[in-house]
């Protein structure tokens, strides 16, 4: 066909715009999904973390309490909570996904029988997560658990 025939037909050639079009909305489509579900996974894995070490901290009696007497649960104290939340991170290994974690402010005791542990980690995000740090940024998730021992 020579040039004169494509002049007739305008929509020639217009259907690979289109195709590309669609591939790279797709594409982005599955990137975002895939991103999405990772942080997800990781919030969950940081949420077992802490739950685990809330309830390791319910457990850890402070010694002090056995002055007062204990009363309906087990007598913790902030500082009992925080170390036994940062020793119970430290024997564990880093959950997959997840660049860093750390006990976060506002781990403790608000009441002497609840053991209240905040996690917060960088999440490793899987294909976006190299133009995330190009920016300067990254993405942190932080998560609390409690936990109370009652005694019986």
């Amino acid at each position: 066909m020579d040039w004169r025939g494509r002049l007739r037909q305008p929509e020639a050639g217009q259907v690979s715009v289109l195709i590309l079009g669609f591939t790279m909305v797709i594409a982005v489509l599955v990137m975002g999904t895939v991103a999405v579900t990772s942080v997800q996974l990781c919030r969950m894995r940081l949420l077992d973390a802490a739950d685990g070490a809330a309830l390791d901290a319910a457990d850890s009696l402070d010694v002090r309490s056995y002055e007062t007497g204990l009363t309906g649960a087990v007598a913790v104290s902030t500082a009992t909570v925080s170390q036994t939340a940062v020793s119970y991170l430290a024997a564990r290994p880093r959950p997959v996904g997840m660049r860093s974690w750390h006990v976060a402010p506002g781990t403790g005791s608000p009441d002497g029988q609840t053991a209240v542990v905040r996690l917060t980690g960088q999440a490793d995000l899987p294909l976006v997560g190299g133009v995330l740090s190009r920016f300067g940024g990254s993405l942190s998730i932080t998560v609390e658990s409690r936990a109370r021992a009652v005694l019986r």
